[in-house]
């Protein structure tokens, strides 16, 4: 087991002039993005190719996972929905000439439909406004409400993403206010409704490798078409602690029997996130390599 940090998790930081006009445009419109709240490593890279991954409804969670970097506070302490929030990231789509587009929000449980609204006036008012860019929902559970997925699916996204996050052994101590079974419901109601669907886990929290082929396959019997699995990294010193550092060899074989066992396009390594070559992975392309 490797709890040193290892050369392979270390990545090169570089930045060129995108990267500050993309922090500018961000700042200007007042919009969140889960690069900057959930301390993405890729962050940097990202900014630099005039890309970032919006996130709606805030940036504080109504959950209490302990493996993200996004702030926790009681449902009373969140901030309400924001009626001017789609203009501003059709704006910033705008701006950045953005031809795939990644929209994700924190949990929002103390919102009556949990936020799906707002997904849906987003992606449809980035459809109406870039008619040719394609919009990906990463979306929370809304507790396995039907009727919040449907305004969601309602809106016609070209891929509805939801993250398992971890095996199921490992929700009571990872995601403790979270349901494994409502995942895995979520996934299966998207996919029923002829939605491309799209979902992910980490590794490195403890897991065994017989728990992560049986995970996949559970994912996949959904009928859920892409996977992306990436190493799990402290982001805050409140978050739970690495268990381990997986070789990248390692995540190739993963990915290899993911793709086996039937999903259309695996991306597993250790800076792989939902969002990270989103594009890529749908139109069965490489990823970073």
């Amino acid at each position: 087991m490797n709890r040193q940090i290892p050369g392979w998790v270390k990545k090169r930081v570089t930045c060129n002039e995108n990267y500050s006009r993309t922090r500018a445009v961000l700042k200007e419109l007042s919009i969140n993005t889960v690069c900057e709240s959930a301390v993405c490593p890729n962050i940097y890279e990202c900014f630099c190719k005039n890309y970032a991954s919006f996130m709606i409804l805030g940036n504080r969670c109504t959950r209490d996972c302990r493996f993200c970097g996004v702030d926790h506070l009681s449902a009373a302490a969140s901030a309400p929905d924001d009626p001017g929030e789609p203009a501003k990231i059709a704006e910033a789509v705008r701006e950045m000439a953005m031809e795939y587009v990644v929209i994700t929000s924190p949990t929002r449980d103390d919102l009556p439909d949990g936020g799906a609204s707002q997904f849906a006036a987003v992606a449809e008012l980035i459809r109406k406004e870039n008619p040719s860019v394609k919009v990906e929902l990463l979306i929370p559970d809304f507790r396995g409400n039907t009727e919040s997925l449907k305004k969601v699916i309602d809106a016609k996204p070209c891929i509805i993403s939801h993250n398992i996050e971890t095996v199921e052994r490992l929700y009571p101590s990872i995601r403790p206010s979270s349901c494994y079974d409502t995942s895995m419901n979520v996934l299966r109601e998207i996919k029923k409704n002829g939605i491309k669907t799209k979902s992910g886990f980490m590794l490195g929290l403890g897991e065994k490798e017989s728990e992560v082929m049986d995970l996949m396959s559970r994912i996949r019997e959904t009928g859920c078409d892409y996977l992306v699995i990436g190493q799990y990294l402290k982001p805050s010193k409140q978050a739970v602690d690495v268990v381990e550092y997986i070789h990248p060899d390692i995540f190739k074989k993963i990915e290899k029997a993911g793709k086996q066992i039937g999903f259309e396009n695996v991306f597993a390594g250790t800076f792989y996130r939902s969002s990270y070559f989103a594009e890529q992975l749908i139109e069965g392309k490489n990823g970073c390599r």
